[in-house]
């Protein structure tokens, strides 16, 4: 479904034919293309999820009970990465179903191959990615398989 290029070798993130499109319920965004379900990052207090470090990351998504499900868990990089728009900035997300994002880094459950006490994350500012260390506090966007 994506018809525009706006980073050398993105596409393939998307399945052909199959347009990139959301829903919304309860706090949980579907992606009908990945049929992924994704927490629309928010707490009870209204801000944004930031944790103390990668391992906390990890700690809060398996711990998570939303929408009656208790499956949630830290994604992937690609995974990640498959919710950016690479059309829009500050946030590089679609906001109509992303409704509290921060245009900052979030972490996924991919760690560095090199170097152990790194992991990769998603900035949500432009749609980059990169790695950090594992001790640095960000934020965190848990996700689960759909049905």
């Amino acid at each position: 479904g994506q018809t525009t290029v706006y980073k050398v070798g993105d596409d393939g993130t998307y399945q052909t034919g199959i347009a990139r499109s959301y829903s919304r319920a309860n706090g949980v965004v579907t992606d009908n293309a990945t049929h992924l379900q994704w927490q629309d990052d928010y707490n009870d207090n209204g801000g944004n999820i930031k944790v103390a470090n990668w391992s906390d990351a990890q700690t809060y998504c398996n711990a998570l009970t939303l929408d009656v499900k208790t499956d949630w868990r830290l994604p992937s990089r690609n995974e990640l990465m498959s919710i950016t728009d690479k059309s829009k900035a500050h946030p590089s997300v679609n906001t109509i179903y992303f409704q509290s994002v921060t245009s900052d880094f979030y972490w996924s459950s991919t760690t560095y191959a090199f170097n152990s006490s790194y992991a990769w994350g998603v900035h949500f500012y432009d749609g980059s990615n990169r790695k950090d260390g594992k001790a640095s506090s960000y934020y965190v966007r848990c996700v689960r398989s759909g049905q």
